[in-house]
């Protein structure tokens, strides 16, 4: 034991004095011109100057005395230049997408080489990387594809509603269950299986506990990492994140390779026509494997359950907070499908109103508040006049750049009606108007975003068509806590809790 702290201080010793020396060298005639930055302090780098805060409202408090293109240090031999505005990020993302477009991978990510094979952390000059994001566009996300699977979607959105209409007139937290039928969509329209039991919020029998591990793996891999701030100690995994991930992430792959003996066994004949379906026809072709199949259902189902759950969580508390906005989408809703019970995804193309409500939840609440890091591959990024070195991560701050006052009229205020009219009413979820990339951009955009763009609305639209909601006895809009708290999502700091009331329609 006293041996192995030995060799810790004196691995750090080196450490700061390797950095000292790095940061001798950079002070010399004809060196890049970097972006400014708070002052690092050795070894630990900026490290306290993101204490105590969500890392988007320190990124952005630290942004407004730096400057929008801000340089930080992570550690000794970790450089990172954060984006923080509308504008760097257009020059980002218009000028330099493909030098910037690999990951620097967190050392819990690479358990069982699953940050070696995952779409999610792969370079995108990698060619696994860009036959797995084919493989997904065209058998997974594509049109074709979703509408493959439009009834199970509804299917599971009309459950939620159900669940919600058992409990009228008493109040519930609204993103449990919001979270639990998400899951199940996601999980049914990729493998015809449900995670989650509705009712109990337990795990259901075919699904074997897949819920429990997709989020331990989701906390391991944002935890923050000595090994990742100090490269040359990975291999000692001193917090033991890179192995509780082994653990979590094996027993994810046996349930999956469970789900596909069982098909291709043929006792889940009736289920063909889903995403897995398609996927299993290529492996039969050779054409993927069967890790790929696995890795891909895994990542689908960890990107596109939670980030839904709590965009619709967002949108309620913003629109219980802003009763005007609540009346205006419930009438627009109402006036379109008059006394019809349920609302289709086809529905949501005739309600302009809520589907700017879901944008601005979108913009005013990212889920992802700070996007998944870039990395330079090359030299030659400038950004805002400044260079980026190669190597360097490049942080996207996505809130920050979403409530950029030069591209927004009234950034902090919720005004969803700021998406129907100008050049604002054009702005759509593609990541081509920089000031508005909830879902990335470039060739790091989240590919579940067609997903996404389905479900959302629709979700929200269900919830208030069926049901009148209002705040718990007591708790005005005002007083309603909408304070956020990032981990791997930014969820509300205090979850959300309403009551919902069931509505009898009357003929239009």
């Amino acid at each position: 034991m006293e041996r192995g702290a030995s060799w810790l201080l004196w691995a750090l010793a080196v450490l700061s004095l390797l950095y000292w020396l790095r940061s001798l060298t950079r002070r010399g005639p004809g060196r890049a011109r970097l972006p400014p930055g708070p002052r690092p302090l050795p070894i630990i780098g900026n490290a306290l100057d993101l204490r105590g805060a969500n890392l988007h409202h320190a990124l952005a408090r630290l942004a407004r005395v730096h400057g929008d293109v801000m340089r930080l240090q992570l550690g000794p031999s970790g450089a990172a230049v954060v984006v923080s505005s509308s504008r760097a990020a257009r020059e980002a993302f218009a000028s330099h997408d493909r030098r910037h477009a690999a990951r620097r991978v967190p050392d819990a990510v690479r358990a069982l080489g699953w940050g070696d094979r995952s779409m999610v952390w792969l370079p995108s000059s990698d060619p696994r990387w860009k036959a797995l994001r084919g493989v997904v566009a065209t058998h997974v996300v594509s049109p074709r594809s979703l509408a493959g699977v439009r009834g199970a979607r509804e299917r599971k959105v009309r459950e939620l509603v159900a669940h919600f209409r058992a409990r009228a007139c008493r109040e519930v937290e609204v993103g449990k269950p919001l979270y639990a039928a998400m899951l199940n969509l996601v999980s049914s329209s990729f493998f015809s299986v449900d995670v989650v039991d509705m009712d109990s919020s337990t795990e259901s029998a075919a699904a074997h506990g897949i819920r429990h591990h997709v989020e331990e793996v989701a906390d391991l891999m944002t935890k923050p990492n000595i090994s990742d701030l100090f490269p040359l100690l990975q291999p000692l995994d001193l917090q033991g994140l890179r192995r509780k991930a082994t653990g979590h992430l094996g027993e994810i792959f046996r349930i999956l390779d469970g789900i596909i003996d069982r098909r291709l066994a043929g006792k889940d004949n009736d289920n063909h026509g889903d995403f897995l379906g398609a996927l299993m026809d290529l492996m039969a072709t050779g054409e993927i494997s069967r890790d790929d199949v696995k890795t891909i259902g895994f990542d689908v189902l960890a990107a596109g359950s939670d980030t839904t759950a709590v965009t619709v969580e967002w949108a309620m508390a913003l629109l219980l907070r802003n009763p005007g906005a609540m009346a205006k989408a419930r009438a627009e809703i109402d006036g379109a499908l008059g006394a019809r019970e349920s609302v289709t995804e086809h529905d949501v193309a005739r309600l302009p109103y809520l589907q700017a409500v879901v944008k601005e939840a979108m913009r005013l609440r990212p889920v992802t508040p700070v996007l998944i890091p870039h990395q330079a591959t090359e030299d030659g990024i400038n950004i805002g006049g400044y260079d980026v070195p190669k190597g360097s991560v490049v942080i996207f701050n996505a809130w920050a750049i979403m409530r950029d006052p030069a591209a927004w009229e009234k950034p902090e205020e919720f005004m969803p009606e700021r998406f129907l009219t100008g050049r604002a009413a054009e702005v759509d979820f593609k990541g081509k108007d920089y000031e508005f990339i909830p879902f990335g951009s470039g060739r790091r955009q989240c590919p579940g975003l067609p997903l996404a763009e389905c479900v959302v609305p629709h979700v929200l639209a269900s919830l208030l068509h069926a049901l009148e909601w209002r705040l718990p006895d007591g708790v005005t809009a005002e007083e309603l806590d909408v304070s956020e708290r990032f981990t791997t999502a930014n969820v509300m700091a205090v979850p959300l809790k309403a009551v919902p009331l069931v509505m009898t329609k009357l003929p239009v």
